[in-house]
């Protein structure tokens, strides 16, 4: 595969800069220690450079960043505490999902199919601001930006100022907070927090890819950021017209478009929407009647 190339660091781009389902593969290699945040699908299509890793960094759990996790049985895994039960077992990871069981069972046939997935139980965990020293002057740093999942981080490859920082990915889609270690207010934190990181490279597990300008990374958080008003304008919308049951805000959809289905969509547009409203509800924007519906204040 054709990668980028930063010194110790190699990014390869997946499909369409790693628009999901696919992502981007960083890897880093140090005197001593080959490492690489994440296996996405392009993992699948690497070879050897991947296949020689000593330590697989996990920035976070999800099924599309684990994909080759089965295969590396050599390379030990780390990933955040907080997202560290999901590494190692199907019930962890179901716990770290949240989903009904009928959707559960369908997301378990979906990953095995389509993400070759195959948890470690033997993963260990590391802790906001964990240091690998790889050799010869190159050190990763965790930087622990919950939110997206609990134990989301971004890591960063000191030596060289480049910095993962996985699904902060400033896709237009924009920040997802759908599953049940999922936090808005933390992921609103983040977002703060992440452009107080000193790099000068920032690789984003989908879709963006690299980006080598502090200004375009400013500008593209920005509107990343933005989603999230843009949702609760949304909802916002749908309360002028009547009140609305949670379920109806559900079909009505905040995330997706009508139309759009995967076995999780429904779960979480009720996680993000239910999110949104005691936000707003905070805010004294919105209440929530006494038949249940929600309703501007």
């Amino acid at each position: 595969m054709e990668h980028l190339r930063f010194s110790p660091v190699r990014v390869y781009l997946g499909d369409k800069s790693g628009k999901y389902p696919d992502g981007n593969q960083v890897i880093v290699q140090g005197a001593d220690l080959r490492v690489a945040f994440d296996t996405p699908l392009s993992a699948r299509y690497i070879g050897a450079d991947l296949d020689g890793v000593d330590l697989v960094i996990l920035g976070h759990v999800h099924e599309d960043h684990m994909v080759a996790l089965g295969r590396l049985p050599q390379a030990r895994v780390q990933v955040h505490e907080a997202d560290l039960a999901a590494a190692r077992s199907w019930d962890g990871l179901a716990r770290h999902y949240g989903y009904a069981p009928p959707v559960l069972a369908a997301v378990r046939e979906m990953i095995v199919r389509d993400f070759d997935y195959a948890p470690r139980p033997d993963a260990t965990g590391y802790a906001d601001g964990a240091v690998w020293d790889l050799g010869g002057g190159v050190r990763v740093r965790a930087h622990h930006l919950p939110g997206h999942t609990a134990g989301h981080s971004a890591l960063v490859v000191e030596s060289e100022g480049v910095a993962f920082i996985g699904d902060i990915d400033l896709t237009g889609f924009g920040p997802y907070y759908g599953d049940a270690t999922s936090s808005l207010a933390d992921f609103q934190r983040s977002l703060a927090r992440v452009k107080e990181i000193d790099a000068r490279v920032w690789v984003t597990s989908h879709h963006r890819g690299v980006l080598t300008d502090r200004a375009d990374f400013l500008k593209a958080l920005t509107q990343f950021t933005g989603r999230i008003e843009a949702r609760s304008d949304k909802l916002l919308g749908y309360l002028r017209e009547r009140p609305h049951t949670l379920d109806e805000l559900v079909q009505r959809r905040m995330l997706y478009p009508p139309g759009f289905e995967l076995p999780y969509v429904e779960a979480a547009e009720r996680r993000s929407i239910t999110q949104h409203l005691e936000l707003l509800a905070g805010q004294g924007v919105v209440r929530q009647q006494d038949d249940g519906a929600w309703a501007l204040a």
